[in-house]
């Protein structure tokens, strides 16, 4: 009885698993062949990253001419957004239907993973609207000081490394700046990460994105069966770094509520609305706790260094790879710095072909290669018959966005021209979206254009780079376990004082 109870259950399972291999098929969905146990994404984090898998989806699927198809995530049927103007409709004008990400958290077991990025539905919104003030312009060019100041030290930093050997390892070196950067403008704390590569806020940074093969499927499946994976208790954020992170937050607000110290940083801002809520006396559902600041501040530190270094090390290669276009840049520090006695707020905006740069190494190489979100409702497809139904994920796949030929004409080749206003509107506004796009279009990238901007103008005016070429492939090969899209192996580049 028991085998013939054992037998049934594998056959319903296995007829259940071909079900949803079927999902696509049986919609009338063109879509990619998926094999159990997953789906399409074989080889993800050993062989393959994410951006290298959807983008060879991207490919197969835009042969149907069709606005979306089908993929599978493990078991999980996801829509493969393919026409931009979808992906507009999907970000921007259906946003109701769309509006939360689909990204694991845990707020029980895991309170560091209930951040603003994956936060859901009502309580998302009403965070975003109390945190947007502090990331306008104005804020943003009160905090330009206080990057400009890191960027100093970093300059000494540079001519220390370069002492013993022209011969320098950036991407390390790029995170300690941001990390110094981050820490000063988010907790008001002197990190010294420059001083001090094994400076706790450095270590602790990066053992958060040093993902095993093992930690990111964990994430990933996790991010897949969220209610399982919550219902099982499971974390991502490592014990020690949660008590770290933690113990950081409550001690900077314990010393500047015992000694009234006001600054112009994140964790002001949070404090102030911690006080305006019980002030004016708001719903206590909606007032922020502690374990949500401090969930809030490790997002932004995580996001502002990671995200921003990596940006500024693919720019870098790419500079040190086209040495004329090298030049081009310092020539327009130079042309800028006529007109002012220091690096200033506006004279860093008007370095117009650093912009340009920056955007042109997200287009080729975006820290985030995918946007997902989740259908709330029962969603028809414009243009077309098709149902998404509530509940299924929907994937924006970036990368291929950024390397469609289409979009972005011989997309290999490194080219800042893409980006003038000439070119910028020639294109579909939703081919680039390096930052996103919508009510959910992430709350920082000013702050990190800015910092991004910065951290090279320094580099490019002081120093001329080029790739220790027996230390660094052409192409780039980039960490197929990585999140984040980053170098393998660290970028390795000499470096000349000017």
């Amino acid at each position: 009885m028991w085998i013939n109870l054992l037998v049934l259950t594998l056959l319903l399972a296995v007829y259940w698993i071909r079900q949803r291999f079927a999902y696509w098929k049986k919609r009338g969905v063109s879509n990619v062949p998926a094999a159990f146990p997953f789906g399409n994404l074989g080889g993800l984090g050993k062989k393959r990253h994410m951006s290298q898998i959807l983008q060879a989806c991207y490919q197969e699927l835009k042969k149907s001419g069709r606005p979306f198809g089908g993929v599978h995530f493990f078991i999980n049927p996801v829509a493969l957004l393919i026409d931009p103007d979808l992906i507009k409709t999907v970000l921007v004008k259906d946003f109701s239907y769309f509006h939360d990400r689909n990204l694991f958290y845990n707020e029980r077991d895991d309170p560091l993973s209930h951040h603003l990025v994956a936060m859901e539905g009502t309580k998302w919104k009403i965070l975003r609207a109390k945190l947007t003030p502090t990331f306008t312009s104005g804020k943003i060019k009160l905090m330009f000081s206080t990057v400009t100041a890191v960027a100093e030290q970093f300059y000494q930093c540079m001519l220390n490394e370069i002492k013993t050997s022209p011969m320098v390892e950036m991407k390390d070196l790029l995170a300690r700046f941001t990390t110094d950067v981050i820490g000063s403008v988010a907790f008001g704390l002197e990190c010294n990460s420059l001083k001090d590569p094994e400076a706790k806020f450095r270590v602790m940074g990066r053992k958060t994105f040093q993902l095993s093969t093992y930690r990111a499927l964990k994430a990933f499946i996790s991010n897949q069966f969220p209610n399982t994976a919550r219902a099982l208790g499971v974390k991502l954020t490592q014990p020690d770094v949660e008590e770290f992170f933690t113990g950081v937050v409550k001690d900077t607000i314990e010393f500047r509520r015992s000694n009234n110290v006001q600054r112009n940083d994140f964790i002001t801002l949070l404090m102030n609305l911690m006080k305006k809520q019980v002030e004016l006396e708001e719903d206590a559902k909606d007032h922020l706790t502690f374990q949500e600041i401090a969930a809030q501040a490790f997002v932004f530190f995580l996001a502002g260094f990671e995200t921003s270094s990596t940006a500024m090390s693919f720019c870098l290669y790419e500079l040190a790879l086209n040495e004329e276009l090298q030049e081009k840049a310092r020539e327009n520090i130079n042309e800028v710095m006529k007109n002012f006695d220091t690096i200033s707020y506006e004279a860093v905006h008007e370095m117009k072909y650093i912009e340009m740069c920056i955007n042109e190494s997200m287009r080729k190489y975006p820290p985030i290669t995918t946007l997902t979100r989740r259908v709330e409702k029962d969603y028809r497809v414009p243009g077309t018959d098709h149902i998404l139904q509530e509940g299924i994920m929907v994937a924006m796949p970036l990368y291929a966005l950024h390397h469609d030929p289409e979009h972005f004409p011989n997309p290999e080749q490194f080219d800042p021209e893409r980006f003038t206003a000439e070119q910028e509107t020639k294109r579909h506004p939703f081919v680039f979206l390096p930052f996103g796009e919508g009510p959910r279009i992430c709350i920082g990238l000013r702050f990190g254009m800015m910092q991004a901007r910065i951290g090279l103008v320094y580099l490019l005016k002081h120093f001329r780079f080029t790739l220790v070429k027996d230390r660094i492939s052409v192409p780039l090969k980039v960490t197929p376990s990585n999140i984040i899209l980053t170098i393998d192996g660290g970028l390795w580049l000499n470096v000349e004082k000017l």
